[in-house]
């Protein structure tokens, strides 16, 4: 089995990616991740959309399994198998807002502790980190811009909604005034940026 990053968005899928796909003897993702890696779909290829992610681990050889972003960012990189990397939301964003890679903390809140994924963020600006949380739709920017308001003068907020898609979104603003998503689909950066 391989499991492939397709992007965080349309035409983020590489070249090497796409050729796995075509290759593939069966391919199995989300209805976003397939739609995402629709042109390298091989007509007849048997195309299946995940509904139990617990059967993944037990696929043939030559499955492929997609996986939004890349597999290794809060993807299924974790299932069995070689993992081909794919173009993720952090790459995006750090791009978009010219942040450099080293100066950056990556913490997930998607299905997890909120307060908890704040908290870390908070740790993180706080040591002079960048933090990149990985959000779901609930994830509350609200209560992170209330967290990060002690530690001073010269902090940002950055919502970065449906990244690479034609309606992108770039929204930053300040622990006072901090920008509010408008998609589910987004991802936050806090810090001195």
């Amino acid at each position: 089995m391989r499991i492939v990053g397709v992007g965080c968005g349309p035409a983020l899928l590489t070249p090497r990616a796409a050729a796995i796909v075509r290759d593939a003897d069966e391919v199995w993702g989300s209805a976003r991740a397939i739609e995402l890696a629709a042109d390298a779909l091989r007509p007849g290829c048997p195309i299946h959309e995940i509904e139990d992610y617990r059967g993944l681990r037990d696929l043939p050889p030559g499955a492929v399994v997609l996986s939004t972003g890349d597999p290794m960012l809060s993807g299924l990189g974790y299932l069995p198998g070689e993992v081909e990397p794919g173009i993720s939301s952090l790459q995006v964003a750090l791009a978009r807002l010219r942040i450099p890679w080293t100066r950056v903390s990556v913490l997930t809140a998607h299905g997890r502790d909120h307060d908890e994924a704040v908290g870390g963020a908070v740790d993180e600006v706080g040591r002079g980190r960048v933090a990149f949380l990985i959000a779901d739709p609930a994830f509350p920017v609200g209560l992170l811009a209330a967290a990060l308001a002690p530690l001073g003068d010269g902090i940002r907020i950055a919502v970065c909604e449906r990244l690479g898609y034609p309606d992108e979104r770039i929204a930053v603003g300040t622990p006072g005034t901090p920008p509010e998503p408008l998609s589910p689909l987004f991802v936050v950066l806090a810090g001195r940026f």
